[in-house]
């Protein structure tokens, strides 16, 4: 799954990236043969214990900062692409808009945004099977899956995404249980 994003992102050679709410790094690791030879990626995260796990397993070309989404004071901008995955609905829901604003603002002109999200199952007896581990994004198990502008909303990301002024290229699903938006910033 980190693979296709990896690839959905569209990093290339000499490209710098920037994860935002990059845990372990494992997505920085799959993008850093990808920007290869001459590209960055730098990941940010608020936790120093995933920064100090991503640090001690990553590439040269990777570098790690504690820091969160909606303040992001991040060296080598600005960025070709940004990418977020599995991070967005971690932060506060009203500083929500305020990261993805701050993702358009680290972007270059023309750089891209790759934003993945949870998305809870269609289907109502998956969604009970799997109501334990997604409730913390997509609600209870007995009520509705996601209101509007809860984090497993999977408007919710294209909505924060278009708001920043970026241009939405593509929502899609990525199997099993993902959303993604991809924009541009004009």
């Amino acid at each position: 799954m980190f693979t296709q994003l990896a690839a959905l992102a569209g990093a290339g050679p000499g490209e710098r990236v920037l994860d935002v709410g990059c845990g372990t790094g494992y997505l920085t690791r799959r993008l850093a043969p990808l920007v290869a030879p001459g590209g960055r990626v730098v990941g940010v995260d608020p936790a120093p214990r995933m920064i100090a796990y991503a640090r001690h397993r990553s590439p040269a070309n990777c570098v790690y900062l504690v820091g969160e989404g909606q303040a992001l004071d991040v060296p080598g901008g600005p960025f070709d692409v940004v990418v977020s995955s599995l991070a967005v609905h971690h932060i506060p829901p009203g500083a929500r808009e305020t990261a993805v604003r701050e993702m358009f603002r680290v972007l270059r002109p023309g750089g891209r945004l790759l934003i993945a999200e949870l998305r809870p199952p269609r289907r109502p007896l998956v969604r009970r099977l799997t109501g334990p581990l997604t409730r913390p994004v997509s609600g209870p198990v007995s009520g509705p899956v996601s209101g509007p502008g809860e984090a497993g909303d999977p408007g919710e990301a294209g909505a924060l995404v278009r708001a920043a002024g970026f241009r939405v290229q593509a929502e899609g699903d990525l199997w099993p249980l993902l959303c993604y938006v991809r924009a541009v910033k004009p």
